[in-house]
């Protein structure tokens, strides 16, 4: 801490000086023609007998990443948006006045150079300054330099300190961004429309979980944040949009894990006339598309695993997959007492309330889905635990869903839609007693959401895929706080002495 203060005290001096010399810290704008990857391209191919003849005066701006100072001469590295450039500075070039500001110039600091381009005698490409211009200083030290930013909590709680001196973490939310383009181009082409649905809403639907509730005081009500799109999204269905998707935030009182954070990212989907079995053959393109889109290729390596993405991808229903995967026996799908029992014998939580196809859904959550690497398709679930999804027409006890793992990790859920306003009505009154029994993730009644029921929604089905998961599997991250640039965290006490304190 100690030595943190000092620096910054040093820094404040600094900034003193420079404002009693008529130096403005933080001016206005700043006028660039080239970025340091284009100087690259531009310049980078020619020798130096060629870069002299150029002699092209260039203008670029960056963060000071590194100083070296010689005297009268310094080498330093800026940092753009596309990467660093090496400049050279010298005092019989820039003159004594811009010098002396560059004295009291720190790493961190942002700055303006107007120069041509040459090569060191090591062959670096470096622009030589004709002019500089201070940009912005900064007041506080970055991390060190060789050992960079390690501590974790520290890279999630400042991301900005994370992506200033860790190229690969920028590199990663780059790439989540063209897998966001890739999925919405995919959709766009299937003539899906984009839309948007209330982030708040009246009523939580749409997925079995527990909101985050707060109060609107104009309107005097209660809100929740939605926990997911789909009541909306069938809504629209019922008005005739008939292929609807839309990217956006879910929230969800949960716990924070690797694999879960309250506020996620979410693509859903919806498509008339098609069912869950479709939806199938569609995820298979759709992946492709964004895997060849991106990286061109099927298979990617995901923490030392290799995956191949090549369709069609395996398909098993979860009782089977339950007794070829975890070894349970055809008494315990069928039993609850019977389930209980393995379920208790496997460590594996449960309470006295919970139906037959919610102790199935947890042992398949422990015991099967981390097994599952390659892309598989799980269908077949218990109807108790699919309020949402229709009836299969041969065995009512389950429904017509399909979930897709990936790398030991659920990606997708998808099902051939409810559209019978009387089972759905049903469903919910089953969900209501639940929520009355103490299941705080249970759905509540949607008397809206019945009437438009009611106005006839088109056979369909719907998918949501959790876009941070997707990000993780295709950028190699082994957790979801790695692909979200301010995920949520533990209040840590003392946590504003800990900025204070950060590694320099």
């Amino acid at each position: 801490m100690e030595k943190t203060s000092a620096i910054i005290e040093d820094r404040r001096k600094k900034a003193d000086s420079l404002r009693a010399m008529g130096i403005n810290l933080f001016p206005a704008g700043y006028r660039c023609d080239i970025t340091s990857s284009e100087a690259v391209a531009r310049f980078g191919h020619m020798d130096d007998e060629t870069l002299e003849k150029e002699n092209r005066s260039c203008t670029m701006a960056g963060r000071i990443m590194s100083i070296r100072n010689f005297g009268k001469a310094s080498f330093l590295h800026i940092k753009d948006r596309t990467g660093q450039m090496q400049a050279y500075l010298r005092k019989d070039k820039i003159g004594e006045e811009q010098f002396n500001v560059f004295r009291l110039m720190d790493m961190g600091d942002f700055i303006g150079i107007t120069g041509s381009f040459f090569r060191t005698r090591t062959g670096e490409l470096t622009i030589l300054a004709d002019h500089i211009r201070l940009l912005s200083k900064s007041m506080r030290p970055l991390p060190e330099k060789w050992h960079g930013l390690t501590d974790i909590e520290t890279r999630y709680r400042q991301r900005y300190l994370d992506l200033i001196v860790n190229d690969q973490v920028k590199e990663v939310f780059v790439l989540r961004s063209r897998i966001i383009q890739a999925f919405r181009d995919f959709f766009l082409k299937k003539e899906f429309l984009e839309v948007e649905t209330p982030m708040m809403q009246p009523i939580p639907g749409g997925a079995t979980a527990k909101p985050f509730k707060t109060f609107h005081n104009a309107l005097g009500i209660t809100l929740y944040l939605r926990v997911a799109p789909e009541l909306y999204l069938k809504r629209l269905m019922v008005g005739g949009l008939e292929r609807v998707f839309e990217i956006n935030r879910n929230f969800r009182n949960e716990g924070v894990s690797v694999q879960h954070n309250p506020e996620f990212t979410m693509l859903e989907f919806y498509m008339a006339y098609a069912t869950y079995e479709d939806l199938m053959v569609l995820t298979e393109d759709l992946f492709n598309h964004i895997l060849q889109d991106i990286f061109q290729t099927n298979i990617i390596e995901y923490q030392q695993k290799f995956i191949d993405f090549t369709p069609p991808w395996p398909r098993i229903s979860l009782f089977d997959a339950l007794m070829e995967i975890a070894g349970v026996k055809e008494e315990v799908l069928i039993d609850l007492n019977a389930a209980s029992e393995f379920a208790r014998s496997c460590n594996i939580p449960i309470s006295q309330k919970e139906d037959l196809g919610k102790i199935l859904a947890k042992i398949f959550d422990q015991l099967v889905e981390p097994k599952l690497i390659k892309p598989t398709f799980v269908f077949g679930y218990p109807t108790e635990i699919s309020p949402l999804s229709r009836k299969n027409d041969k065995d009512p006890n389950i429904v017509d869903r399909f979930e897709l793992f990936i790398a030991g990790k659920e990606i997708a859920n998808a099902f051939t839609e409810l559209n019978d306003p009387d089972d759905q009505r049903q469903r919910f009154m089953q969900q209501v007693a639940l929520r009355e029994s103490g299941d705080e993730e249970a759905q509540f009644m949607d008397e809206d959401f019945i009437v438009a029921l009611e106005h006839g929604l088109p056979p369909a089905a719907g998918e949501g895929i959790g876009i941070d998961r997707v990000v993780m599997l295709l950028t190699d991250s082994p957790s979801i706080r790695d692909v979200i640039f301010f995920p949520h965290m533990r209040s840590k006490t003392g946590l504003n002495q800990s900025i204070t304190d950060h590694p320099v």
